[in-house]
């Protein structure tokens, strides 16, 4: 009799690290696939969240999850801790390279430079054009995804 797996627990309330955890693997695996040469740091403890070996220079990586609202992927471009000494935020400006973004509604990753998104609490990529028919200054998300 062959073995099945049970099935897996209920995602109905998932852990941010978790959720982070995810995203970090379909990254990884996707950069694999493409024969990018993925390197990951031994501490958890880095501003960034795995390295890419391009033969003549590495990139550091930030994986995001990006969310699907309103016709946009929108994602964090900063992290927060907190502990019991208060809560801390942090850009990724000179700590990272790129945002390697999973969106689990389109199920593509996108690359946005570090530098592009600026010092924002959250960037976006446009999926559909938005409903007040603006063209100016909008980053498509089919300019930004990582190509197969």
């Amino acid at each position: 009799m062959p073995y099945r797996l049970p099935p897996p627990p209920s995602p109905d309330d998932p852990h941010p690290v978790d959720v982070g955890d995810r995203t970090e693997a379909i990254v990884i695996a996707a950069l694999m696939r493409r024969g990018y040469r993925v390197l990951r740091p031994l501490s958890a403890n880095q501003r960034y969240d795995l390295v890419l070996d391009l033969g003549d220079r590495f990139l550091r990586v930030q994986c995001k999850t990006g969310r699907l609202r309103g016709g946009a992927i929108v994602f964090s471009t900063r992290s927060v801790r907190s502990n019991r000494n208060g809560t801390f935020v942090r850009s990724y400006t000179d700590e990272a390279d790129v945002f390697l973004v999973h969106c689990p509604a389109t199920d593509r990753i996108y690359a946005v430079p570090v530098g592009e998104s600026g010092v924002l609490k959250e960037a976006s990529l446009r999926v559909t054009a938005p409903a007040n028919g603006q063209s100016k200054g909008i980053r498509w998300a089919a300019d930004h995804e990582l190509p197969t």
